[in-house]
């Protein structure tokens, strides 16, 4: 019943709590019904590399309707995927129809400050580096995930 515009949030992998994902065929269907009712996609991608142990197979959703979709945003953390809860590391993708549309966001120092949390972020930058890339240099990603 959401009505043309509405943002909906899909979890791009590993889907909380049910573990269970949509097929590829079913990502094509979720997204054409997207398009087909203009909704904007919302992913949510905090286990990637998780679900199949492949970072690529992972982000087949957001990539499918990347290409096909005119607009979405992805909310993309790392605190599990590298191993450092409590550290708040991730980032927010803003994909725009047009440079217009792409002008009216907001920046990082416009946006209001997030609101306090249960479990406080830590420091990301101390471990952050060394969890990457270990002492031996930056591995594959794909090879770390699986």
């Amino acid at each position: 019943n959401a009505s043309e515009g509405s943002v909906v949030v899909l979890h791009a992998c590993a889907h909380n709590p049910t573990g269970m994902d949509p097929t590829p065929e079913q990502w094509e269907s979720i997204c054409q019904l997207m398009i087909d009712r203009k909704l904007i996609p919302l992913f949510d991608s905090a286990y990637q590399g998780f679900a199949d142990g492949d970072l690529d197979v992972d982000a087949g959703a957001i990539r499918l309707f990347a290409r096909r979709m005119p607009e979405l945003f992805v909310c993309q953390s790392f605190s599990k995927n590298l191993g450092l809860y409590g550290e708040r590391l991730g980032c927010m993708h803003v994909m725009c129809a047009d440079q217009e549309t792409a002008g009216g966001g907001v920046s990082p120092g416009e946006a209001p400050p997030p609101p306090p949390y249960s479990n406080p972020p830590q420091d990301p930058a101390g471990p952050s580096p060394l969890v990457m890339f270990g002492p031996r240099g930056a591995p594959p990603p794909d090879e770390e995930a699986s």
